[in-house]
């Protein structure tokens, strides 16, 4: 393998087994909390509250997820809506591809400025982005080549933070400098996710290195895919695509794991690259951002033991398999059915399998698969309801499809989360733009403690 840059000699990591297993054992059984507590003292656990519904912590203008009403106390599922700045998602969506243009960069436009640009607005905007998207002197070499990443999120987090390095006025949290970062990150963000990806490939996967020089003009979807690909090639088809699956990660309200985290970064009044490199680490976690790459382990492992992918009994018995935690990670989850908020449907997974099936029209190669993800979305829900007596099923979140998607685009799973973070970065700037400018507080939750308390036992008599 490659010898990575600056390596030197192996640092005094390890710690002795039996030592670290003993450490371990103290350290668990000291970590362990009764689960009646939680009932005890009324803790609203992951700030859900009992019925499922989320714990209202914040108001904001940015984006707003209906999966649900209130009638009597009780949540009333209803068909999936995300609106964007008022804007809703599908008339969003539908407005750019009925033009036959690439929505993303009016999507950034919308969520940073509160309104749909005009046309001269919006082609100033993309002049703006393609001008910020070069990376500074030295800055590939020095933070993407000189340390390179066995996970590209932790690369793009690295590259977030070494941008401060590189900021005239990075800790001023002024909202015109906080603008000029955002717009900075989210045109450099593409760039950091590829390249990041090209080192980790020729260092760990010893692959050779192609690090092109984009092509000048681009929309970002074009930018990523001429970037990622050796001889710079595309469809339009294949460009509107991933288009459309930076727009629909683009936001998904002040609640999710990732974006809460910003506002609670940010309401410290920390800089910039601090509050974005956790939100980046934030979404990484396979119950976040990860979570595409366990569809595609999963339908990996139904692609291996059910030799039809059109015998919906067969498939009916591998997910049965799921449910009852025998086969997969045994922890009986179909992933990619099923979401926090929506009951009914998810607005971006319909949007994107759509979208999808275009490009699996001129590829007919992929239709087999597309088949095998339609039929375990159909059956997944069925069996769900059977096990559970429930009205309301799973349906597909926006990760059921995206893993597809992106094989379909020939981009390899290491940057399967990053590119989910490429779209999002626009959300987190705009939450945090609003969690600066309102009259926040630091936000402070109440942690309780349920340890006896204890006298202190000199040395000596321990």
């Amino acid at each position: 393998m490659n010898k990575l840059p600056h390596a030197t000699e192996p640092v005094a990591h390890n710690i002795d087994k039996d030592l670290l297993r003993r450490y371990s054992e103290r350290a668990a059984s000291s970590s362990v909390i009764d689960p009646e507590l939680y009932r005890t003292y009324n803790v609203k656990r992951g700030l859900r509250n009992a019925d499922g519904s989320g714990v209202l912590v914040g108001l904001t203008t940015v984006g707003s997820v209906v999966g649900y009403t209130m009638f009597e106390q009780e949540i009333q599922p209803v068909p999936g809506r995300l609106f964007y700045r008022g804007v809703e998602l599908r008339d969003l969506v539908r407005g750019f591809q009925t033009e036959h243009r690439f929505g993303f960069e009016e999507t950034v436009f919308l969520l940073l400025f509160g309104k749909l640009p005009t046309a001269a607005e919006l082609a100033e905007f993309c002049e703006t982005l393609d001008r910020l998207r070069p990376l500074p002197h030295g800055f590939k070499e020095d933070v993407i080549l000189g340390m390179p990443s066995p996970d590209v999120m932790n690369k793009l987090a690295r590259c977030v933070l070494a941008s401060y390095t590189e900021d005239p006025a990075p800790d001023s949290t002024a909202i015109e400098n906080v603008v000029r970062q955002s717009l900075s990150l989210i045109s450099r963000f593409p760039t950091f996710a590829v390249y990041g990806y090209q080192a980790k490939a020729h260092y760990y996967l010893r692959k050779s290195l192609h690090m092109r020089i984009a092509d000048p003009g681009l929309s970002t979807a074009e930018h990523i895919l001429n970037l990622l690909r050796p001889h710079g090639k595309f469809t339009r088809l294949e460009a509107e695509l991933l288009d459309l699956c930076l727009v629909i990660h683009a936001e998904h309200g002040g609640g999710n794991n990732s974006t809460f985290t910003t506002h609670v970064v940010s309401s410290t009044y920390t800089d910039t690259y601090s509050a974005i490199a956790a939100a980046c680490l934030s979404l990484k976690g396979p119950r976040h951002g990860g979570a595409n790459l366990q569809v595609r382990k999963m339908m990996e492992q139904i692609k291996s033991h059910v030799k039809d992918w059109r015998d919906e009994g067969k498939i009916a018995d591998y997910l049965r398999k799921i449910l009852e935690k025998k086969v997969g990670d045994r922890r009986g989850l179909i992933y990619g059915l099923g979401h926090a908020v929506y009951k009914v449907s998810d607005p971006r997974a319909e949007l994107l399998r759509e979208k999808a099936a275009e490009l699996v029209a001129a590829n007919p190669e992929f239709e087999p698969e597309f088949a095998l993800h339609n039929l375990v979305a159909k059956v997944g829900d069925r069996l769900f309801r059977e096990k559970t007596g429930s009205e309301t099923g799973l349906c597909p979140n926006v990760d059921f499809y995206s893993g597809f998607v992106y094989k379909m685009l020939g981009i390899p799973q290491d940057l399967f989360t990053p590119l989910f973070a490429v779209g999002r970065v626009p959300g987190w700037c705009a939450h945090r733009i609003e969690e600066l400018n309102g009259n926040s507080r630091i936000i402070r939750p109440a942690y309780k403690c349920v340890l006896h308390n204890r006298k202190y036992v000199p040395l000596a008599q321990r």
